[in-house]
């Protein structure tokens, strides 16, 4: 699994206004909603929110990754938004977010969950990957993006 084949352009959303952490959680989880592989949006709701209280998933560098482990889902479940004003997460360099995944897997998905975390903290963690999607203008811009840097990583 790479982050160009879970994303499609109905789950990115670009320069999106939001005030606060709460109002991201639920714009991404809005986006998520549709997604096929959702089977329970009000349980999938809880676990990312009983997931964000027991640590911030604002991971620094301007990036927030709100994700859990859920029955709510049948399949991996990835949603990408930038943020049009930096807004605080409680992250951990005290950085204003603008960039956001939001990730759920099935819970038998451990191994898949963790590999997905750490190739979306380590593309979105270089600043020039980085400054490309706060700069991006379309959905589809995003998805090459992501094409272009994951051509050479293995299949998770």
């Amino acid at each position: 699994m790479k982050i160009e084949s879970l994303l499609s352009e109905k789950y990115i959303e670009l320069h999106i206004e939001v005030a606060t952490k709460e109002e991201v959680i639920d714009r991404m989880l809005s986006i998520a909603s549709t997604h096929s592989g959702v089977k329970n949006q009000g349980k999938l709701r809880e676990d990312v929110l009983k997931r964000e209280m027991e640590m911030s998933t604002g991971i620094g560098q301007q990036i927030a990754l709100p994700h859990t482990k859920t029955e709510a889902v049948s399949s991996p479940v990835l949603v990408f938004a930038t943020l049009k004003n930096g807004i605080n997460f409680d992250s951990i360099d005290d950085e204003p977010v603008q960039v956001v995944f939001l990730l759920a897997t099935p819970e038998e998905m451990l191994a898949e969950h963790l590999k997905l975390l750490g190739r979306i903290t380590r593309l979105a963690g270089r600043a020039d990957v980085r400054e490309k999607l706060m700069a991006a203008s379309s959905s589809s811009e995003v998805l090459e993006l992501f094409r272009e840097e994951e051509k050479d990583f293995p299949q998770i």
